[in-house]
């Protein structure tokens, strides 16, 4: 029998408070489970406002540890009620140390695990080094459904390493939670183009699908652009929003024929990992 998963990436905007934002997602959640996802994707730090735009002190105080967050905790329930697995992006906090975590909560309300977001962004607009130290937990991957997924959170998207890696792991699908838009330094710079071919290419060297969830609307100085997706295999699109929709992408993929394509391209079995480092070393 073909071994089949449906998943779904969730797009709307989320200008907050929390838990208006949290309805808001859980909302999708439920459309998308009606739907038949089993994994269900929200964006990045779905909880409020993307804070990041300024450094302000007293939002530390809206991170909290992972099982007394209010997003994690709102998921839980969802998943349970469902049996769906839902990756959740949440501002962490671990005694004296904060993080851009991301809970992986699988089909029976459970925390599976967290990975802390490896790759931290600083630039005008999007300052998260002042909030998040980077990511202590390696890459991580997850095994449910009869499959095992990778998950990186927003600037780890724009890493070959960070998709490369969860493959090697025997990822089998990549997901990647995000909050991203206009650039406040050049209000003609459009980097959405770039964002989906950087993950497509993901896709393409690593054969197998991608799914990216974005936020949409104005939020402070920012406009986020949303054109979320998912593609297949090749890397080509197979659902994918413009930049204004509120919704759910739903896409049924067929996994036997993505390994299929992943075993015959050759790209694991050609690797040449004992040459890397001479090559670094030559640069």
């Amino acid at each position: 029998m073909t071994r089949t998963l449906t998943v779904a990436a969730l797009q709307l905007p989320l200008p907050g408070p929390v838990q208006p934002n949290i309805d808001a997602v859980s909302a999708l959640v439920e459309e998308a489970a009606a739907k038949g996802a089993q994994i269900i994707l929200p964006p990045e730090l779905f909880e409020g406002p993307y804070f990041c735009q300024v450094e302000e002190e007293e939002l530390f105080a809206n991170a909290r540890p992972t099982a007394e967050h209010p997003s994690v905790t709102a998921m839980q329930a969802l998943a349970a009620k469902h049996g769906i697995a839902i990756p959740t992006s949440y501002f962490e906090k671990d005694g004296p140390h904060y993080y851009n975590t991301l809970a992986m909560i699988g089909p029976d309300g459970g925390i599976m695990g967290t990975y802390r977001k490896s790759h931290i962004p600083d630039g005008p607009g999007y300052e998260e080094k002042y909030y998040f130290r980077p990511g202590n937990s390696g890459f991580k991957v997850w095994d449910v459904f009869g499959t095992r997924i990778g998950v990186g959170v927003c600037w780890d998207q724009w890493y070959p390493e960070c998709a490369r890696a969860m493959a090697l792991m025997g990822a089998e699908l990549l997901f990647y939670p995000t909050a991203i838009g206009s650039e406040p330094y050049d209000a003609d710079l459009d980097t959405s183009r770039m964002w989906r071919r950087a993950m497509q290419g993901h896709a393409v060297s690593n054969c197998m699908p991608v799914i990216a969830a974005n936020r949409i609307g104005a939020e402070g100085d920012a406009t986020f652009y949303g054109h979320s997706f998912i593609t297949d295999e090749w890397g080509d699109m197979t659902q994918a929003f413009g930049g204004h929709e509120t919704g759910v992408l739903v896409e049924t993929i067929d996994l036997d024929r993505a390994a299929k394509h992943r075993a015959g391209m050759g790209f694991f079995r050609d690797r040449r990992p004992q040459l890397y480092g001479r090559l670094v070393e030559d640069i």
